[in-house]
């Protein structure tokens, strides 16, 4: 579900001792959940689904469920995304729809409009992998290029800390923002809840944050276990579309 160089990406470490109290931020402590990879396993993403908090699907393009899986969740009144499959410095294939650096400028462009076409619900996008091309200035520009003639937002998933996903869709005036935490680097209950603390920590400290998890059973549970425990904390959850900037 996940790929080994999301395993590999640095983790933002952030205090257990947030210096921002909730009251103290207008807009109060704000955290974003994106499921990214959606469009595989359909219990397991509707779970996500019937879960009453907002929550944002990243749905990859030309797999079995992409259609089905998005109109589910934009009947339920969820974020819905385009999980966009980008060459990984492994150079193992992500899945079909992938763009690649040895691409041509014309040949990136064409491939992002077939894969954002998949989506037609999707209000934003955000790399599936990518540690290879999302870290190259062209490749981006590009896929930019593409994200901003759809009004749509980019969020960068950073599965490299070279990334320049960000820098491109800040530069062309594209609305975005970048990932805080993975949630699910260990396909285990008590880890993935663990990574839920340390995203409110991110968000207290300064006044929201963005997580990433993927459609396991346990992180699953471990939302379904932590949600009620992060609102008392006074955390609102909200879609990944309202902390774009």
């Amino acid at each position: 579900m996940q790929s080994p160089e999301a395993k590999a990406s640095p983790q933002v470490q952030a205090s257990t001792s947030p210096s921002v109290a909730p009251s103290e931020n207008p807009n109060g402590v704000q955290v974003a959940i994106i499921i990214d990879d959606c469009g595989q396993w359909l219990s397991t993403e509707r779970g996500y689904l019937a879960l009453p908090i907002p929550l944002t699907l990243s749905v990859l393009p030309h797999v079995t469920y992409t259609a089905q899986i998005a109109k589910e969740a934009a009947d339920a009144g969820k974020g819905i995304m385009l999980h966009l499959p980008m060459e990984p410095l492994s150079h193992v294939n992500p899945g079909p729809g992938e763009i690649k650096t040895a691409m041509t400028d014309d040949a990136i462009s064409k491939q992002t409009e077939d894969d954002v076409a998949q989506v037609p619900l999707a209000k934003g996008v955000n790399n599936h992998e990518g540690s290879e091309a999302s870290a190259d200035t062209r490749v981006m520009r590009d896929v930019i290029g593409v994200v901003k003639a759809h009004d749509l937002f980019f969020i960068d998933s950073r599965t490299n800390a070279k990334s320049v996903g960000a820098e491109q869709a800040q530069d062309a005036g594209v609305p975005n923002a970048s990932r805080d935490v993975f949630l699910d680097n260990q396909a285990d209950v008590a880890y993935t809840e663990s990574m839920l603390e340390r995203t409110v920590a991110i968000a207290k400290r300064t006044g929201s944050a963005i997580a990433i998890g993927h459609p396991k059973p346990t992180t699953l549970a471990a939302l379904r276990d932590m949600y009620p425990k992060m609102e008392a904390a006074g955390v609102h959850f909200v879609l990944a579309s309202d902390l774009v900037h």
